[in-house]
């Protein structure tokens, strides 16, 4: 039995931990061949010795220089390119307005856009020509932040309503050569998932916080805490073709939370 992308070709920007790596993981099980854009050199040496014949591509997804050279990296392993998947970011650990001090906040909010959201952007300009000669398809990485209220801070909320804003844009600008939907993960455990240098708080793992799977159970109907691996599922379905028909939507493993009593 094939997989469900057998002879796809992909790049995913951040996969070198989290939710990127479980991706990286579910695409390669399911057929895909997958080039990697991670920023941190010590996960991309622990990717090529893990992944033999894997293109790893060291930079920093912020930048335009980083992910043209991935793409390139993806292009010239593979010959093209079908797949796009962007699942870089940091988190504000629930910071709201009266939590920031006035003089970080301009520091903070730069660095919070500049991850979440402009590294989406240069991810896809970066493979929109390669895209468009295949017909391929894009997946960015929301959040459940996004459509909840309490899910983050104001910085990391706003930062990923941008993100939805990219996914509907892009989706309408690039029909019908490139389909662009989102993924929207709730609460998970098990991800390294950092929060923004500016803030003093890139050495603060959202995964280390206490009893955290408990919480995340409990606030969910279906009470589940979910994993990167779980979620990654939701990324494979929507780069493969049976989700061809589909694109400016988004999928929501959350556990539910937007079911109401």
């Amino acid at each position: 039995m094939t997989g469900w992308l057998e002879g796809r070709r992909a790049l995913v920007v951040g996969a070198g931990s989290g939710i990127g790596r479980a991706v990286l993981d579910a695409f390669l099980g399911e057929g895909a061949r997958v080039a990697v854009l991670e920023r941190d050199p010590a996960k991309c040496a622990k990717l090529a010795g893990e992944l033999p014949g894997t293109p790893v591509v060291a930079g920093d997804a912020a930048t335009r220089a980083a992910n043209e050279e991935a793409v390139a990296a993806a292009v010239g392993a593979f010959g093209g390119l079908d797949v796009l998947v962007n699942c870089v970011g940091v988190f504000d650990f629930y910071l709201g307005l009266a939590d920031l001090d006035a003089d970080r906040i301009d520091d903070a909010f730069d660095e919070m856009f500049t991850v979440n959201v402009r590294s989406q952007v240069h991810a896809v300009k970066a493979a929109l020509p390669a895209l468009r000669e295949s017909r391929g398809a894009v997946v960015l990485t929301e959040s459940t932040s996004a459509y909840f209220p309490g899910r983050g801070g104001v910085l990391y909320v706003s930062s990923k309503f941008a993100v939805r804003g990219l996914v509907v844009s892009l989706a309408h600008e690039l029909a019908p050569e490139v389909r662009v939907n989102g993924v929207a993960p709730g609460g998970t455990v098990g991800t390294d998932l950092r929060g923004p240098s500016s803030l003093g708080l890139d050495d603060r793992s959202l995964g280390a916080t206490p009893d955290r799977e408990s919480e995340l159970a409990a606030r969910v109907p279906l009470r589940v805490a979910l994993s990167a691996e779980d979620h990654a599922w939701s990324y494979v379905f929507l780069a493969s073709e049976r989700a061809r028909g589909i694109t400016g939507d988004v999928v929501h493993p959350d556990g539910g939370i937007g079911v109401k009593a």
